[in-house]
């Protein structure tokens, strides 16, 4: 007989929280720099139909030692950084950022009809890669492959995502650190979406309407980290979306400082000293 796969349940609910950056844009945050999260470490996200929330963006500024990844639901944002690196994203769209050694960068928003919905993803790099080349990917939204449900869609950006019916698709960013895999989950009332999932972190962000896992709601705003297992079922009775985040923990030491992310407090000094010298990007 065929082992029944372990349905995943919530082990720990967070509850975004209010904050802002850049030139004052107001955002919905979620960090864990203890390692909570790993291999994540931390989640914006920036919704708003009221330019004066948003539209100071995210001027110059420096990273080290992570990854980011953008996703627009609405609106758009424009990146620039010293590479030489010129675009813009919008509605479906994503863009990755591997900043390793360095990367000074700016994004920019941009708006319509509904303001800006967009989120970002912060992602550890492993000690080994902390100082590796810096570089940075567009993704289209006709790039991202989809899966369905029972009156569910999920769109994969990155790593390898599974039903338990044993469809598949891989998202178009294979990079991402730590195993990286990000989706986004959308449920019609009723919908229903099984997935096979045996990631050491499984996280769910709901951001519009509300989901249940395994019958536990998770309400907007809310982020679920679920507990071993191979199965993730999601469920929603008058609709929802959420952002699914999986991952393999570096298990290694994290010293944080503003957008730089080492593992100990003399790299983190080093990166001070390197940005304010100019050679962070050397």
């Amino acid at each position: 007989m065929a082992p029944t796969s372990t349905t995943r349940q919530i082990a720990r609910l967070v509850n975004a929280q209010p904050s802002q950056d850049g030139d004052g844009v107001k955002i919905q945050r979620l960090h864990d720099f203890g390692g909570g999260l790993d291999p994540f470490l931390m989640l914006d996200e920036l919704a708003s139909d009221q330019p004066d929330d948003y539209i100071g963006g995210f001027p110059p500024h420096p990273h080290r030692g992570i990854q980011t990844l953008t996703y627009v639901i609405h609106g758009g944002l424009t990146h620039e950084d010293h590479l030489g690196h010129s675009s813009t994203i919008n509605a479906g769209d994503a863009q990755w950022m591997h900043t390793g050694r360095g990367i000074i960068h700016s994004e920019m928003p941009l708006t319509d009809h509904q303001g800006l919905h967009a989120f970002q993803l912060w992602l550890n790099l492993a000690a080994e890669d902390k100082l590796s080349e810096a570089t940075y990917r567009d993704v289209r939204a006709d790039e991202m492959p989809e899966l369905a449900g029972s009156d569910a869609f999920l769109t994969t950006l990155g790593g390898h995502w599974q039903t338990l019916a044993g469809d598949s698709v891989a998202g178009p960013l294979t990079r991402l650190a730590g195993q990286g895999a990000v989706a986004h989950a959308r449920l019609e009332p009723g919908g229903e979406l099984a997935l096979e999932n045996h990631a050491t972190t499984l996280l769910v962000y709901v951001f519009a309407g509300g989901l249940d896992v395994a019958g536990t709601r998770i309400e907007k705003g809310q982020l679920a980290r679920l507990d071993s297992g191979e199965a993730l079922r999601l469920t929603s009775a008058e609709g929802g979306q959420a952002l699914l985040l999986a991952g393999e923990p570096h298990g290694e030491p994290i010293a944080h400082y503003g957008p730089f992310v080492m593992n100990r407090q003399a790299e983190l000094e080093q990166a001070l000293r390197d940005y304010r010298d100019g050679t962070l990007t050397d």
